[in-house]
């Protein structure tokens, strides 16, 4: 049951999401014909066009998930932001945004899958690409579902199953009515209420932690208190990458970080469908150009603020939490999941102390009090001192991982890096900020959600059902219709794939999958007049399928989970399980060069397109 007794909080969060509907309705009044609900009507200002960018393309998938894998990994997540501004801004903004807009508005263009189609008059290239992101884009939904529910169930002491079910609901509440316009001005919204909560996070933070030099200095110090399952795939602390090489598994974390994390991602923005049509809802290459400081300067303090204080979060746990309040219950033996896939389950024996901060009589902190067995050497020992009336103070020294304790569904005990920063708001910071953040979370997840499931409405029925069956409109109704199914798809996902890092996860299958089926095509189709028709076609078909491919067979996490891999391979999660490294490189390394040389064989023995066709694509 729903508890909130702080009058402030109610009325902060009522009002945030009064705001959240008027801004929405304001959309919905302005909203007259399919371009208003799919483009915003063309003509979005650079401020709120930069940041519905950035707030769509930052979700609580960076704040919560990649800041959990940078808090477990280390700073060299931050190449990440390097990527997401150099890449996802300034290369997406400058070199691609123009092109895509004055194509988009040549072409008549609504959805990044007609925008294909239209270029290479196509209508097997529209309907295809509709289809692979109708299927897909409720996986990157459901990470952030899953990102922000984390959190919003710790903050309100609720079920997940609850948080996930209310949060849901509230986005539905305005994609489903205000089409693009509503979209946009939330996120325009969400994007300044992040701002101002990530400064303020990166400020308090290093106050904590003693400042910026001090911070560091210990983080670098505490090298020695990496999880021992990291340090066996190169783990070397958290102010260092990992050990890189080839052909043994102790360099199997570079290939995770770098590959996934950091280039399939980093990269993957160029060819995300949600974001390539916020170029089209601008007028010109001006308000383009006025978009990439203002982008740029959110994408560093949004997740580079939350991948510096993930990682920082280790020195506070270690050194500086402290938590009093009376000792509910203490578990003698919990055998907390540390890595769990469909066949294998590794468990680390521990003492759990369950602690009632605020007099409640519920548990608001779960911590290891320390491993049992051999396992005392690898988990934290906490220092619990007895106080009057059944009441403790207790220094869990714990790390960002060794304090990501949560329940599961069935009642156990699981390490999830999804939970680093919310139990690190929740211990260390101020309880105004906790509801700051909650807003921001809201903001950021809200934001993101609703593009995706905007885009996914607006491809299933305009580029999807709409070519299928022949028709020459769009009907808003099936939008509205696909969008409400995506929303339940997604949270179906959202509550069977918690734990192992999952939002980072999910997050990076599908910027990958974008990348390797759409970037050769798209990039080939707005700069090269020789790209043909077959040549997309097939670069897609390649792309998309050596990604599904590479998930299914290959890439053991994915594999593994999926479950199919093991009825060929005799119970291995990966059909190159015995050569080290390859079960960990994500598909785009192998799904993109393969697409791209496809892409320039195919074109280079193909006939082009007309003369005609061109300059209506090429028109000045």
């Amino acid at each position: 049951m729903l508890m909130v007794t702080d009058v402030v909080e109610i009325a902060v969060i009522m009002t945030y999401l009064v705001l959240v509907i008027m801004l929405g309705w304001l959309g919905y009044t302005k909203t007259k014909t399919a371009s208003d609900f799919m483009l915003a009507g063309r003509g979005t200002h650079p401020f709120v066009m930069a940041m519905s960018y950035g707030a769509t393309f930052i979700s609580t998938s960076a704040i919560v998930g990649f800041a959990g894998v940078a808090g477990m990994f280390g700073m060299g997540v931050l190449w990440l932001t390097f990527l997401n501004i150099f890449v996802g801004i300034f290369v997406a903004f400058v070199f691609l945004g123009e092109r895509t807009r004055h194509m988009g508005h040549v072409l008549n263009a609504h959805t990044f899958a007609e925008l294909l189609g239209r270029r290479y008059s196509s209508k097997a290239a529209q309907v295809f690409s509709g289809i692979i992101i109708s299927l897909f884009l409720p996986l990157y939904a459901a990470a952030v579902f899953i990102g922000a529910c984390e959190f919003i169930s710790a903050h309100f002491a609720i079920s997940y199953h609850l948080a996930l079910l209310l949060f849901a609901v509230i986005v539905a509440s305005y994609v489903v009515t205000g089409g693009l316009k509503g979209v946009m001005y939330v996120d325009a919204m969400q994007g300044t209420i992040m701002t101002v909560c990530m400064i303020t996070l990166l400020i308090l933070c290093y106050k904590m932690v003693g400042g910026i030099t001090e911070g560091h200095t210990q983080l670098t110090e505490m090298s020695d208190q990496v999880f021992v399952g990291f340090k066996a795939i190169g783990h070397q602390g958290w102010t260092e990458m990992p050990k890189f090489g080839w052909g043994d598994s102790q360099y199997d974390l570079w290939w995770i970080m770098v590959s996934s994390i950091i280039c399939g991602v980093g990269f993957g923005v160029l060819a995300q469908p949600q974001l390539s049509v916020r170029f089209m809802t601008v007028r010109s290459k001006r308000e383009l150009n006025r978009g990439v400081l203002i982008g740029g300067l959110f994408i560093l303090l949004i997740p580079g603020t939350a991948f510096v204080v993930a990682n920082l979060s280790n020195v506070y746990f270690n050194k500086y939490e402290t938590i009093t309040g009376q000792l509910l219950s203490r578990t003698e033996r919990a055998d907390v999941i540390a890595k769990k896939t469909r066949d294998v389950e590794k468990t680390i024996p521990c003492t759990l102390l369950h602690i009632d901060e605020d007099g409640d009589k519920k548990a608001d902190f779960n911590v290891i009090e320390k491993g049992l067995g051999k396992a005392a050497a690898i988990m934290p020992k906490a220092e619990v001192k007895e106080l009057e009336n059944g009441f403790v103070q207790v220094k869990p020294r714990g790390t960002a991982f060794k304090r990501a304790l949560t329940q599961t569904r069935d009642g156990r005990w699981m390490l999830n890096a999804d939970s680093v920063i919310p139990n690190f708001i929740r211990s260390a910071m101020p309880t105004w900020f906790s509801l700051l953040f909650l807003i921001t979370l809201l903001s950021a997840g809200m934001s993101t959600l609703s593009s995706q499931f905007h885009t996914l409405g607006s491809t299933f029925a305009h580029d999807v059902f709409r070519k299928l069956r022949n028709k020459e409109t769009s009907s808003v109704k099936v939008t509205r219709t696909s969008i409400l199914v995506g929303i339940i798809i997604a949270m179906m996902l959202s509550l069977y794939a918690r734990g192992g890092f999952i939002v980072a996860r999910a997050t990076a299958i599908f910027f990958g999958l974008c990348l390797s089926s759409f970037l050769p095509s798209l990039v080939g189709g707005l700069f090269f007049r020789r790209m043909t028709k077959p040549a997309a076609l097939s670069s897609m078909a390649a792309g998309f399928g050596v990604t599904v491919f590479w998930l299914l067979f290959v890439k053991a996490k994915e594999a593994g989970a999926i479950g199919l891999v093991q009825h060929i391979t005799g119970g291995e999660s990966s059909i190159l399980a015995g050569y080290p490294n390859w079960p960990n490189v994500d598909p785009c390394f192998v799904a993109l060069p393969i697409s791209v040389i496809t892409a320039v064989v195919v074109a280079a023995f193909t006939k082009a397109h007309t003369s005609e066709e061109l300059e209506r694509c090429f028109a000045k």
